[in-house]
């Protein structure tokens, strides 16, 4: 935890989860639980390796999105669910804002990065280029929610409507165990119970959230596809994409990242704001951008010339959330720590966030309102 910024690689850490998972209770386990924590904590991501997972699965599933979002407007647009605050169905190109065009805190971290380490500039950048489709895998709670709007059933796409469900299940469940393992490797990490933040979880309204980019309209280079910001959700998981393109940032300064997650069995973890909040800032929501770099337009022009498949770039993406009608505050134990890496990190303790009680649904309401999906 006390590596300066300049001396961070610029790779990400990678955490065993089959150690975890086949060794529990062993110093082993112990050990790649702390590394999945201290990842969080230095960069608010890392890379997990999981046999469970299946290239082919995610690349079927690829196949999927690219076909779905190849369709006109006029047919995604029957999927489109504004009333629910889009939190299912799909969500078209330039609807979703991205929360650091106006944030002043996120505004004030860009400003701080050296020129060259800066995001591609939000402040003239309207609503993303990007399209997506919500997809929840959820429990249904024994109670009544408080948050119906949240919690609401699936949309299935009329075309699609045989191999939908089965595809986005399958590649969405494994995603869904491999988050979770890191939930509980993170928990134990900390010094808390391995089941502390999966049973906060339980009911959380979890979403499957493929993002499309049309690269025939929006491939050209230092192009913004999502613009500089952190996720509102605990932890977010992503598969391979076929295109490059996401910067991260550690401990939101330093060096931007360019990400590549390895071949196989292999998944990228972020943490998300609920998990901010919980740990009162020990672990802060990795601010990211995805955009067309050098990288991009060289997958452009080599699927260009294969002619084979559309020209679209899925993110393979799983939002792993909190119940919603979960209590949502700093746990005590961790709030000490949370000042000593803020310290290390050089962070003004005049600028710290407060993390006031409040549910989860809460919450995500209020982040869905900066982001331009809720009135």
């Amino acid at each position: 935890m006390s590596t300066s910024q300049s001396d961070l690689p610029l790779s990400l850490p990678i955490v065993d989860l089959d150690i975890f998972r086949s060794e529990q209770g062993s110093a082993q386990a112990q050990e790649e639980s702390k590394k999945a924590a201290n990842a969080l904590i230095t960069y608010g991501a890392l890379v997990v390796k999981d046999s469970r997972v299946s290239e082919s699965d995610n690349e079927t599933f690829l196949d999927l999105m690219e076909d779905y979002f190849a369709q006109p407007d006029d047919l995604l647009k029957k999927d489109e669910r504004p009333e629910f605050s889009y939190q299912v169905g799909v969500t078209l190109e330039n609807t979703e804002k991205p929360k650091c065009k106006s944030d002043d805190d996120c505004l004030r971290i860009i400003a701080r990065l050296a020129p060259s380490e800066r995001p591609l500039d939000v402040t003239g950048h309207g609503a993303d280029p990007k399209c997506r489709f919500f997809y929840k895998m959820s429990t249904t709670p024994p109670y009544e929610t408080q948050f119906p709007s949240l919690n609401m059933p699936n949309v299935i796409p009329s075309a699609f409507e045989d191999v939908w469900k089965p595809t986005l299940d399958k590649w969405g469940q494994a995603m869904k165990n491999a988050v979770e393992g890191v939930a509980e490797m993170t928990a134990l990490g900390l010094g808390l119970d391995q089941h502390t933040f999966t049973q906060a979880g339980l009911y959380g309204p979890h979403l499957l959230a493929p993002t499309a980019s049309d690269l025939n309209k929006y491939g050209k280079k230092d192009t913004i596809l999502a613009g500089f910001h952190s996720d509102l959700n605990f932890l977010t998981i992503h598969g391979r994409s076929r295109y490059p393109g996401l910067h991260i940032w550690a401990r939101n300064s330093g060096k931007r990242i360019a990400v590549k997650v390895p071949p196989g069995r292999y998944l990228l973890v972020q943490a998300g704001k609920q998990l901010e909040h919980i740990t009162g800032g020990l672990i802060k929501a990795g601010l990211h951008e995805v955009v067309v770099n050098e990288a991009t337009t060289q997958v452009i022009e080599k699927t260009k010339a294969q002619g084979t498949r559309p020209l679209i770039r899925i993110s393979s993406t799983f939002f792993w959330h909190l119940s919603s009608d979960y209590d949502l505050a700093p746990i005590q134990s961790l709030q000490a720590l949370a000042v000593e890496v803020r310290g290390q990190a050089g962070e003004d303790e005049s600028e710290v966030q407060t993390y006031e009680k409040m549910k989860v649904g809460t919450q995500v309401q209020n982040e869905l309102k900066h982001i331009a999906l809720m009135a």
